[in-house]
């Protein structure tokens, strides 16, 4: 049998497949960006047909003959030999697709097309009643997806497996539980030091034309190519690829705090620069995706907040700022600025939380999403439950749906077990920066002096390059020698926060 043969029939209905997913993927940006609201139900209507039309093309029984025909073949068994990952990715999706009907694909593409419209009025409405019913189906939706996949310990696994392969509840729970224990401490420490953030300082009025030539030129700096796409306003941030050579981010400004902006430009960079280190050529591929979410949440949140909240970037690029904007940072001190932006304190949004205590606001959703998938919550109950959980983790208690339970676009998109990736990417990106810092000797001198691509290059080799040519856990350990732990990201805030709020 001529394998490379059938591997090459193999991918190139992969890459057909992509060639019309990304089809529906620009209508999905679109949606959240310049659709007209009347035109709501028919772009559900149209994502949906294409979201069918994809799940027949992955679960084609020639997707299945193709790979039975490579199991035992020298190209499946050379681990060494990307396309082995290829043949061992495919067969793990083509697995669970089969087990998902075009009924069931179409039925969940169309309420959350839905769920997502109507999550962003009744948000603006402050109305969670408006959105419980939309909500609740698509609850109910993806426990058929879970029972449809099939778990070994619980529903949530079968969920969660989606967006970080081969993790289950069983093992991301006690990290999450563990750490949220490990950052009490800190965040008490940070609350009762008599040295605290004058953020007044860094308030103001900021148009948001310049916000947005801002978050541009700096995105730009970082790495990220503007011939490749592009930078738009939504009600939640994300960044979504469109094709092999189109990444496209989004952000939301606040007229009055240049942070919430800039920080999720540089987020959605993070991701963004990610997915423009990935192979081109192998688009529609494992070899041309992202590893899982944690680790595409690493890249984020390095860029966000190890670098973008550390001096050495700001002593860069604070100068810019204050010529951007003179009122009010010409007269804010480069330190009582970084203090400011760096200010630890509960919140109530989790997408503007500082880094202290960001992990707290995933193991409140995480918790809540199992017991929703469990049917252990009515949806009619989810907001009591949410104010009750940041009672218990955050002593805040939201004043109001919009800036509770409704916060999130997650939940209203069918995006259920994406949230422990959150801090999963926190401590994937701790421990992967500290390996960066050994292995380029001078990393804060080089981002001080607005040398930004050898840190890119570094996840470039190390990380982007290789597609899913390695499981999250391996790559890791592949990269700096041990497993993942929170010991990196733990040293990283005690020492950072130790030194701010001087206990």
């Amino acid at each position: 049998m001529d394998h490379q043969a059938v591997y090459d029939q193999l991918a190139s209905h992969c890459r057909q497949t992509a060639l019309l997913k990304s089809t529906g993927d620009v209508l999905g940006w679109e949606e959240q960006t310049y659709m007209p609201p009347a035109a709501g139900e028919y772009r559900a209507e149209q994502l949906s047909l294409i979201a069918s039309l994809v799940h027949e093309r992955h679960t084609d029984p020639r997707v299945g003959e193709w790979l039975n025909a490579l199991a035992d073949s020298p190209i499946a068994k050379n681990t060494d030999d990307p396309r082995s990952s290829v043949v061992r990715e495919l067969r793990r999706g083509y697995d669970r697709d089969t087990k998902l009907s075009t009924e069931l694909v179409a039925a969940l593409t169309r309420a959350a097309s839905l769920g997502q419209q109507v999550w962003i009025e009744a948000r603006k409405e402050n109305d969670f009643a408006k959105f419980a019913p939309y909500l609740a189906e698509i609850m109910k939706l993806k426990r058929e997806e879970a029972d449809a996949v099939g778990y070994k310990e619980c529903r949530y696994d079968a969920l969660l497996d989606d967006y970080e392969p081969h993790a289950t509840a069983s093992q991301v729970g006690p990290v999450l539980k563990s750490l949220g224990e490990a950052l009490v401490p800190i965040v008490a420490a940070i609350g009762a030091s008599s040295h605290q953030p004058n953020t007044k300082l860094i308030e103001g009025d900021f148009p948001i034309a310049a916000q947005a030539e801002f978050g541009q030129k700096v995105a730009e700096q970082l790495g990220y190519d503007f011939r490749s796409g592009r930078i738009d306003v939504t009600a939640h941030p994300f960044c979504m690829t469109l094709g092999p050579h189109d990444v496209r981010l989004t952000t939301r400004y606040s007229p009055r705090d240049i942070r919430p902006g800039f920080f999720s430009i540089l987020h959605e960079a993070g991701h963004g620069l990610y997915e423009q280190g990935l192979p081109a050529d192998e688009f529609g591929l494992p070899t041309g995706e992202a590893v899982s979410l944690g680790i595409h949440e690493s890249q984020s949140r390095m860029w966000e907040i190890l670098v973008g909240l550390g001096r050495p970037f700001w002593k860069h690029f604070y100068p810019k700022l204050q010529q951007a904007f003179p009122t009010p940072f010409a007269k804010v001190s480069p330190e009582d600025f970084y203090f400011a932006i760096n200010e630890s304190k509960p919140s109530l949004i989790r997408v503007e939380a500082d880094e202290a205590t960001y992990n707290l606001h995933i193991l409140i959703r995480f918790e809540l999403e199992m017991a929703i998938i469990a049917d252990e919550i009515a949806i009619c109950d989810l907001p009591e439950a949410w104010n009750a959980k940041y009672q218990q983790y955050l002593g805040l208690t939201p004043p109001s749906d919009a800036m509770g339970v409704m916060q999130d676009v997650h939940w209203s998109a069918g995006l259920v077990g994406y949230f422990p990736t959150y801090s999963l990417g926190n401590l994937y990106a701790a421990q992967l920066f500290e390996q960066a810092k050994s292995d380029l000797g001078d990393l804060d001198g080089q981002i001080a002096r607005g040398e930004f691509a050898p840190l890119l290059q570094w996840l470039r080799t190390h990380i982007h390059q290789h597609g899913q040519q390695h499981t999250a856990a391996q790559l890791v350990e592949r990269i700096t020698g041990r497993p993942l732990s929170s010991d990196a990201l733990l040293a990283h805030l005690k020492g950072k926060f130790g030194e701010l709020y001087r206990f």
